[in-house]
């Protein structure tokens, strides 16, 4: 792993390949990829969930992981002024967890939005599309998570 202050440095297209291995090497670890927070690292992270998803053979999962992954990483970016966001996906029989984590300890919540905002609706976007979402403070920080159900196909 980069040192962050070379992270930094780093265009998104070179983010992209340093991080990419260890986000698809991670499920068995449990490991995290950290990520500078920077708003056009946002997409990179939805890139590299869906990667990681089809070569899961997630595909009935792909559009909604990376719309929830964006807004989840937009949130954390946007709010919590730390250096790095960490992503992580987890698998496990039936389910999908996607989670960021930040160095914020203040917990995300729903709002509502004016009409016609453009922001304001992450959270209800996360809420309204993932079977469960939530958040968990850590020593450091807190982690956002959304899971998805897998739906398991019966055995032929």
């Amino acid at each position: 792993m980069l040192a962050l202050e070379t992270l930094e440095r780093l265009s998104p297209q070179e983010v992209e390949r340093e991080c990419f291995g260890r986000l698809c090497e991670q499920v068995a670890a449990e490991q995290e990829v950290f990520l500078p927070s920077r708003p056009e690292l946002v997409g990179v992270a939805r890139r590299m969930v869906l990667s990681v998803l089809q070569g899961w053979r997630m595909h009935q999962l792909l559009e909604a992981g990376e719309l929830l992954t964006g807004e989840l990483m937009a949130n954390a970016v946007r709010h919590t002024g730390g250096r790095t966001v960490g992503l992580r996906l987890t698998r496990r029989p039936g389910w999908l967890r996607v989670e960021v984590r930040d160095s914020s300890r203040a917990l995300p919540c729903l709002i509502v939005a004016e009409p016609g905002n453009e922001t304001g609706y992450g959270m209800l976007l996360i809420s309204t599309i993932s079977e469960r979402w939530g958040a968990d403070l850590l020593p450091r920080g807190k982690g956002v998570w959304f899971e998805l159900k897998v739906r398991e196909r019966a055995p032929s």
